[in-house]
Formats: structure tokens, sequence, C-alpha cells
């Protein structure tokens, strides 16, 4: 049976936390606010066509996302189960940090309009580095307290991570705005992305323990060989871990929309809408205080009403957002026509984004715990591997999809199967039981070598 973990010590929590402050400016830089809007719209040549002149930027965008959720999902799971083997967790972390750094950097020498291939494999590699590293990170957090607590630790994490955003992005904004003009300031964007990410993640590696591994290595086998047996093991040994398997499906799903979301939102901010310089930075500000204050609240109502209904409730909350994205032009004329206003389409959508905001950390963080609560301990890197598994495969399917309906329908129509796959994950959660997945975990005995 599983020990109970006690919590671990306030410069520990620190350190672990301090990761997703650092790694967020990798995300929320590179992925969501800037340099996804440069390379679709900048770096790669528009095409005349008045509907969608910036389709073949946004399906490249895709498709570099998407190479590199692939390699995270042939390596995730495999460097999961050696990590359960081995004391390698932080240096495994650590690799990945110096990897997804230094490939950042490079931008600035693959930072030219029309010079498409450089920033292209740049992407690719940098973002392999982002993911692997958040499966590396998120290994340790069954460590950090007993499983009644997961939720709250993993809230508090997420949450200063949006902080982690907001600083990184008001030291970008600083090289001045996306367009052909400022072109040579914008090369900086790599650049101070990475110091920004090396520097904040320093705590990380003097203050989080490395932990000792539930088995040591039998010899003569490698490290490779081990990993990929266990992994072969468990998807054989699912049938114990029935709401695991259904709850990462469920996360495959939730995944797959989140991907877009992320990649996609102040694309489509930009082209669909038309929002402007000043709409973004107030979405972009008001985006990392509602996910952040999201991530902390859906942390303590998960401890009090459960995580799996709590990962609902989010879902439910999407579903709703993104569908008011969608007809956000007949809403606004709704909320003009029936109480009097005169409000503005691109002020509602940023308003709907910042309601939507509050699930964006609540809807990871939360799948992140659960995991924790359904791993029995000697297989908590190996299942974070297959949560890596899951969510970059969804990452990937999505992002493909989207590529994919774009090159049938228009932008905003392909937008759509975002709200379609949240709600796949909602059904597919009416299965999972969270008491029953976490019994599982606790009375779970290894028996790979019997």
């Amino acid at each position: 049976m599983d020990t109970i973990m006690k919590r671990a010590s306030f410069k520990e929590l620190f350190g672990w936390c301090m990761f997703d402050f650092a790694n967020s400016s990798y995300t929320t830089v590179i992925i969501t606010v800037i340099y996804g809007d440069i390379f679709s719209r900048l770096i790669v040549p528009a095409i005349e066509d008045p509907e969608n002149p910036y389709r073949n930027g946004n399906i490249l965008w895709a498709i570099a996302l998407a190479i590199s959720y692939v390699l995270v999902v042939i390596s995730g799971p495999i460097f999961g189960a050696i990590t359960d083997f081995s004391s390698y967790k932080k240096k495994f972390l650590f690799g990945s940090y110096l990897l997804c750094i230094l490939s950042t950097a490079l931008l600035f020498f693959g930072h030219k309009e029309g010079q498409i291939w450089i920033p292209f494999i740049l992407i690719i590699i940098s973002n392999f580095a982002f993911a692997s590293g958040e499966n590396f990170v998120s290994s340790f957090l069954p460590f950090l307290g007993p499983k009644e607590d997961l939720g709250k630790i993993s809230g508090y994490a997420w949450g200063i991570g949006y902080f982690g955003g907001l600083a990184s992005v008001a030291i970008v904004q600083s090289l001045g705005s996306i367009t052909s003009e400022n072109f040579q300031n914008l090369q900086w964007v790599g650049p101070y992305t990475a110091i920004f990410f090396l520097i904040a993640g320093i705590p990380t590696f003097l203050f989080l323990k490395e932990h000792t591994p539930s088995h040591t290595k039998p010899e003569g086998r490698s490290y490779v060989e081990i990993g990929i047996k266990r992994v072969l093991f468990t998807l054989k040994d699912s049938a114990k871990f029935k709401d695991m398997s259904l709850f990462l499906l469920s996360i495959f799903f939730s995944m797959a929309s989140l991907g877009i979301v992320i990649s996609f939102a102040f694309i489509y901010g930009a082209q669909e809408v038309k929002i402007e310089d000043n709409h973004r930075v107030v979405m972009f500000v008001a985006l990392q205080f509602t996910a952040a204050f999201g991530a902390v609240l859906f942390g303590l109502i998960q401890d009090k009403l459960g995580a799996l209904r709590t990962f609902n409730l989010t879902l439910v909350m999407w579903i709703v957002s993104i569908m008011a994205i969608f007809y956000v032009n007949q809403l606004t004329e709704f909320f003009n026509t029936s109480l009097g206003l005169s409000l503005n389409v691109k002020w509602v959508f940023v308003g709907i984004t910042c309601i939507a905001g509050m699930g964006l950390g609540s809807t990871q963080s939360s799948s992140r715990a659960i995991v924790g609560m359904f791993s029995p301990q000697s297989k908590i890197g190996e299942f974070y591997g297959l949560w890596g598994l899951s969510g970059k495969l969804a990452a990937a399917v999505g992002l493909f999809a989207v590529s994919f309906l774009q090159s049938i329908f228009d932008f905003k129509s392909s937008f759509l199967i975002i709200a379609i796959f949240f709600l796949f994950s909602l059904i597919t959660n009416l299965f999972v039981n969270e008491k029953r997945g976490r019994e599982v975990a606790i009375n779970y005995k290894e028996d790979f070598f019997s």
C-alpha cells in the first residue's frame, strides 16, 4: 500500500511552484500571445484570400506545434518510466529546461520575413522541450504532500505561473507592436523570453529535492528497455486502472481543445474579431489574473467538491464560453438591443475570453491533480508520462484538426471543434468514479518483477 506523504517544506514547495512561474514565459510569449502572431502574419507570407489571408501561416504554426507534441507522445511515457527507476527526475527536468532556453534564444537568428523553416524547426524543438519539462516537473507533485492536498498545491503553482506569463510579456512588450515596420526589434522576442526562463527557473534547481526511486534498476537492463517494458506492462495491466484509463481519454478530448485555445486565441482575435493593440493588452493582462484566480479558486473548491466534479465544472464553463465567442456578434447585438447598451464587439470578445480564462489554469491544474490521485506511488513517473502522452497527442490531433478544417471551412467555423472536444470530455467523465480510482491507487501492489 502507498505510504502517507507529509507536506513538503515551504522552500521545496516554493522551488516547485517557481518552475510554473518560469516556464509560463515560454508558453505565454512564444506560443499564445506574441510569437504565434508574428509567425502567422509576418514571417509566413500572406496569400491572396480576403477571407483568410493568413491561412498558410496558421496551418504551418499548427503543424509545427503538432509535430512537437507527437515527439513528446513518443518519448514521454518512456522517460516517465525511466525516472521511476532512477534518481534522474531533476536531471531530466534540467535537460529539458536548457534545451527550451537555447532553442528559444536561437529564434533571434531565424527571425526574417519569408524565412520560414528555421523558426519552424526551432518552434518544434523548443515546444518539445517545454512540453517534456511539464511532464517532468508534474511528476514531483505526488511527493509534495498527501493526496488530499494535491489540488491545492497544483492550483497554487498554476496560479503563480500566470504571473510569470504576465511579467515576461510586460518585458517583451517593450520591443514594440507586431508590425512589419517593427520587425527588427521583434527578433529579440526569443532571447528576452529565454533569459526570463533561465533566471526564473533557478530556484527550482536550488530547492526542489530529488526523491528516492520506488525500485532499483535490475542488473543487465538499460533504462530504455525498462521504460518500454513498463509502459507495455501498464497498458496490459490497464484493466486494474479503469478510472485512470477513462480519465486519460477524457483528458485527450479536453487537451485537444486547450491545445487549440492556447495556440490560436490571440490569433483568432486578431484575424476574426480584428482586435487591436489596446484590446490585446487588456485581454492579456485580464487573462493572467482571471486564470490565476481560477486556478487557485478551483484548487480550493476541488478539495471540497471533489477533483472530478470540479474538472467537469470547468468543462461546462468552456463550452458556454466557446459558443459565446462564436456568436459574439449576435451576443453583442442582443445586449445592445435588449439592455439599451452600446457595447463594442471587440470588447465583448475580450470580456468573454477573460471569463473563459478562469478555466484555463483550473482545467489543467485539476487534471494534473487527478492523475496524481489515481497514481500508485510506484508508477508516478510512468502515469505522468501517460498523462503527457494523452495531453500532447490530443494537442497534436487538435492542431491537425483545426489546420485541416481551415483548408475546407473558414477560420471561424473550424474553431467550433473546440466546443465539440470539450463536450466529448464531459461525456467521458460520466463513467469515471473518483473514489474507486483513488482506492485502486492506494491498494495497488507492484508485481512487475513477480
